[in-house]
This record gives C-alpha cells, structure tokens and sequence, in this order.
C-alpha cells in the first residue's frame, strides 16, 4: 500500500526524482509529490493553449464557475459562495480575480440587499474570452486524451475526484 521495494536508478529511469525520492523516504513513493508533479505537467500544456488568449488554466476555472452561477437575473455568484465553490478562501480569489477585473473580463458589483457583498459578473469581454477559451481548451484536453488514452484518462479523473471528495477526507481522518 504505497510501499515499493524495487530500487531505480533515478538516471535512467523516466520518473527520475521518484527514484531518489524512494531513497530519501525509506522505499516509499510520496503520492502527493507525484500528483502535484503530474498536475503542474497538466497546467503548463492547457496555460500553454491557452496563452494567446492571455489566460491561464486557473483563471478559465473561475469564469467557468463564474458564468456557470449565474442566475437568470444576471447577477453573478457572491464570491463567498465562489471561494467555497472552488474550496479557496476568500482572500485567494480576490487575489486571483484581480487580474481579471483589470482586464475586463469580470466585474465586481456589490448586490443590491447588501452592500458588503460582492458578485463576480462576466462582462461582454468576458463571455468573448469565455467562448474562445472553450475552443483552445477542448483541443488540448483532447490531445491530453488522446496521449493517455480514454480509459487512462477517465481513471485519472475518477481517482483524482476521489481524492476531492468530502468521503476520503473523512476516510483519511478517521485513520488517525
């Protein structure tokens, strides 16, 4: 369970770090080391789709989301439930809307009850950038599918969401 035995030299190996990694943890492969290697990978090729539109791959996730809350009265989520949305805190994605805000893509309206809250709203811009990101995103996602193959890729999502979910933070907590 996680434990491997088997000893790699790390220079010819295709893993590389993992090998001296396994040296360093007593023979253990650190999971988390190799997801967060593995979604960085992810992350550079969709920013890299994604670059002539002047967007990153975290920055189409929030106006996904953004475009994806929005009511029929086209207010826009409260960032509250945006940052909950997405498990940031608060502070995180006023940072990160940021450089959204300026470049028009989303505005910042207070809501009309109460005036202490804010809602994330797409702008013309916005739904532009949204549609032509879509475009340069299926493309990629359809190359990462194509290199890892179908099943590959669903196993990856399906343990990935997994991982996400509120059943194995309970699991995990309730092994202590």
């Amino acid at each position: 369970m996680g434990i491997t035995t088997k000893r790699v030299d790390a220079k010819s190996s295709p893993a590389g770090p993992a090998a001296s990694e396994q040296d360093l943890l007593g023979g253990r492969v650190c999971t988390n080391s190799a997801l967060r290697l593995a979604a960085r990978r992810l992350g550079q090729l969709y920013d890299e789709a994604l670059a002539p539109l002047g967007l990153k791959a975290t920055q189409l996730a929030l106006i996904i989301e953004i475009h994806q809350l929005t009511g029929a009265d086209q207010q826009g989520p409260a960032l509250q439930d945006l940052a909950s949305r997405l498990a940031i805190q608060l502070s995180a994605l006023t940072h990160a809307l940021r450089p959204l805000v300026r470049d028009g893509i989303v505005e910042l309206r207070h809501d009309a009850q109460d005036r202490r809250t804010k809602h994330g709203v797409l702008t013309p811009l916005g739904k532009t950038r949204l549609s032509e990101a879509m475009v340069r995103w299926a493309a990629a996602n359809d190359r990462v599918e194509a290199v890892l193959g179908p099943a590959s890729a669903a196993s990856l999502r399906a343990l990935a969401d997994q991982v996400a979910s509120d059943a194995f933070l309970v699991a995990y907590n309730a092994e202590n």
